[in-house]
C-alpha cells in the first residue's frame, strides 16, 4: 500500500513540476487506482504483485468508495455554497432595485426584475439608458411603446413626418386625433401617457450630416426603423464612428427583418451588407409596394427585444446575424453576417 502512496505521490509532483492542472493529476492518480484494482482482481492474493500493492481488493474499493463519498459531499456543498451565492445576489438586487425605484415602478417591472436575466440590476440598466429612435413609423411604433413599457429612461425620437390617415392601418402609436400632427409629439404622447416615468426627447426633423453626430452623441444606442437609404448609411457611420451599437429593421410587403450592428464589438456595420442603395424599383416604399398591418409590430417587437437585451447584457443579441421573418408563409429564419473588409465604413477600422 504504501508503495501506491507513494506512486500516487509522485505523479502529483510530476504534475506539479509540469504545470499540469489540478484535474490533469487527479484523473493520472485515478488511471492508477484503477490498475491497482485490476491488479487485486487479476493476481492472487499471495502474488508478489498483489502483496506489493496492498493484497485485499477489498480495502481498495472501501477506500474507492470512501473517496467517492467525500467527493459527492463535497460537490454537493458546492453547490449548496453556488445556490447559496445566487439567491444573495439576488437578494442585493431586490435591495438595490428597492432603493433606486419607487412603489409604484417597483410593482410596473415587476415582471423584469424576477427575470434571473434582468433581475433589478438590469431595470436599473435600463432605467439608465438612453436610446434614440430613428423613425416613428411602421417600425417606430412597436419600438417606441414596448421601449417606454420597459421603463428605458431616456427616448429620443427622430422624424420629420406628419400623422396622415394612410399611417393608422399600421402605425399604432398614433390616434385618429393625431392626423396632421408631428408623428414625434404624436408618439411622445403616447410613450408619456403609457409610462410617465421615462422621459421622451422629440426631434421634429430629419437627421442631415450636419447634426447627426450631435444627437447620435447624446445617446447610448440607435435604433433605425427608417424607410430611405440616405438616413440609413448615414446613421450607420455615425455609429460605427462613435462606437455605438445600431439596430436596424426593414420591411417589404410580407418580410421583414433585423440585425444588430455592432461593429466595437467586431461585427459587420450595415454597408457591410447592403454596400450601396437599391435602384428605386428594386426597393420600393409601403405606399408604392403595400405591407401587411401586423408586420411593422412583429419586426419592430422583436427591434425593442433586442435593445433590451443590448441594454442589459441578456442572451444573446443578434450581432453578426439578421432575422428575417415572412409573415405569409410563417417562416423565421437566421443568416450569418461577416464584415467586408473593403467596406468603406468600417473596412478601414
Amino acid at each position: 500500500m504504501l508503495l501506491v502512496l507513494a506512486m500516487a505521490a509522485m505523479l502529483w509532483g510530476i504534475g506539479l513540476l509540469m504545470g499540469a492542472p489540478k484535474s490533469a493529476r487527479w484523473s493520472m492518480i485515478f488511471v492508477l487506482y484503477l490498475a491497482v484494482i485490476g491488479v487485486q482482481a487479476v493476481f492472487p492474493s499471495d502474488h508478489s504483485l498483489a502483496i506489493a500493492t496492498g493484497g485485499s481488493l477489498a480495502m481498495w474499493l472501501m477506500i474507492g468508495g470512501a473517496v467517492a463519498l467525500v467527493l459527492a459531499y463535497s460537490t454537493m456543498l458546492q453547490k449548496l455554497r453556488v445556490k447559496a451565492e445566487a439567491r444573495a445576489a439576488e437578494t442585493v438586487q431586490e435591495e438595490a432595485a428597492q432603493e433606486l425605484f419607487s412603489d409604484t415602478e417597483l410593482n410596473r417591472y415587476a415582471r423584469h426584475i424576477v427575470l434571473r436575466e434582468i433581475g433589478g440590476l438590469g431595470q436599473k440598466k435600463l432605467k439608465d439608458a438612453k436610446v434614440l429612435v430613428v423613425g416613428a413609423g411602421g417600425l417606430g411604433s412597436p419600438v417606441l411603446l414596448y421601449l417606454a413599457a420597459a421603463g428605458v429612461g431616456r427616448i429620443g425620437v427622430v422624424d420629420d413626418d406628419m400623422v396622415d390617415n394612410s399611417n393608422l392601418q399600421r402605425q399604432v402609436i398614433h390616434k385618429d386625433e393625431a392626423i396632421g400632427t408631428p408623428k414625434v409629439l404624436s408618439a411622445a404622447e403616447a410613450m408619456v401617457a403609457q409610462n410617465p416615468f421615462v422621459q421622451v426627447v422629440p426631434y421634429p426633423r430629419r437627421l442631415t450630416v450636419d447634426d447627426a453626430e450631435e444627437i447620435i452623441g447624446e445617446y447610448d444606442l440607435v435604433l433605425d426603423g427608417t424607410d430611405n437609404f440616405d438616413t440609413r448609411y448615414l446613421v450607420n457611420e455615425v455609429c460605427v464612428e462613435q462606437g455605438k451599437p445600431l439596430i436596424s429593421g426593414a420591411l417589404s410587403q410580407w418580410e421583414g427583418q433585423l440585425s444588430v450592428f455592432d461593429t466595437a464589438r467586431k461585427t459587420p456595420c450595415y454597408q457591410c451588407i447592403f454596400p450601396e442603395a437599391p435602384a428605386p424599383e428594386l426597393a420600393p416604399s409601403c405606399a408604392e409596394a403595400g405591407v401587411i398591418g401586423p408586420l411593422p409590430g412583429v419586426v419592430g417587437t422583436m427591434m425593442a427585444a433586442e435593445a433590451i437585451k443590448v441594454i442589459t447584457g441578456a442572451g444573446a443579441a443578434l450581432r453578426g446575424e439578421m432575422m428575417i421573418y415572412d409573415a405569409l408563409w410563417g417562416e423565421t429564419r437566421k443568416i450569418t453576417l461577416n464584415r467586408r473588409a473593403d467596406c468603406p465604413t468600417c473596412g478601414a477600422r
